[in-house]
């Protein structure tokens, strides 16, 4: 399992959420690059970068800060937030990203997300399963559909998507632990499928035994935010979680 750490972006700075509400947001870092920076210092290889201001206006606006991150830092990145057509997918690739993550397109254009996918593979497009009450939530979590979690994730691993990463919104930004129950239902409806999926967890982590139970739990990994933001988990202590699992 890999441990994420999360970094979310409004007006070019670190910012977290409360449950995805913009009106309960904390700015924690004016300078993007710098975090990173110190998330690779401690020899975290992974960034989950998600530009809320494009999550919510619909086209991907912080470009600049994913270019200036690639450029100064080894992470690899995985990007989500307002990635609705092919040109938003070109512009995040050609800015660094070595991921990107669709989930409101693919709740509302299934045409144009196989499209995607066939053009850039399951190696670089990421499914966003982000639930409310077991339901698909999509506009920067504004907007809950009628769509099943499970239903919605099986049918597009059907399709040819294997890795998924899946917040509980009620749990992000709460520090309440994760949603172990939702993944593990995840997880064993797709092996009940016969079907193949990596699953990233986001959303409660709190401490180094989330960690351990998301683990034993069967999913890929797991994508923190406030935890690190706050100092609940130290960049040290995650690093030192992951090189136990890479020895």
């Amino acid at each position: 399992m890999i441990a994420i750490p999360a970094m979310d972006i409004i007006d070019g700075s670190c910012v977290r959420l409360k449950m995805g509400d913009y009106a309960q947001k904390r700015v924690y870092h004016d300078d993007p690059v710098e975090v990173a920076k110190r998330f690779s210092d401690f020899g975290l290889k992974r960034l989950h970068l998600v530009d809320l201001d494009g999550a919510r206006a619909g086209h991907v606006v912080n470009l600049r800060v994913m270019e200036n991150i690639a450029r100064e830092t080894d992470l690899v990145i995985d990007v989500g937030g307002g990635l609705k057509t092919e040109a938003d997918m070109e512009s995040v690739f050609n800015a660094g990203a070595a991921m990107a993550t669709v989930g409101s397109i693919a709740a509302q254009n299934r045409e144009l997300t196989l499209t995607m996918l066939e053009t850039w593979g399951s190696d670089r497009l990421i499914l966003g399963a982000d639930c409310r009450d077991g339901l698909i939530a999509v506009g920067g979590w504004s907007t809950v559909t009628d769509l099943a979690v499970d239903e919605f994730v099986l049918s597009y691993l059907t399709a040819g998507f294997i890795s998924v990463v899946s917040t509980d919104i009620a749990r992000d930004g709460m520090m309440n632990g994760p949603s172990l129950e939702l993944y593990r239902r995840l997880l064993e409806r797709v092996a009940a499928s016969k079907l193949t999926m990596s699953l990233i967890a986001s959303g409660g982590v709190r401490s180094i035994a989330d960690l351990d139970d998301l683990e034993s739990v069967g999913v890929s990994g797991a994508i923190i935010g406030k935890a690190l933001y706050e100092g609940a988990m130290t960049e040290k202590a995650l690093a030192e979680w992951q090189n136990a699992r890479e020895e």
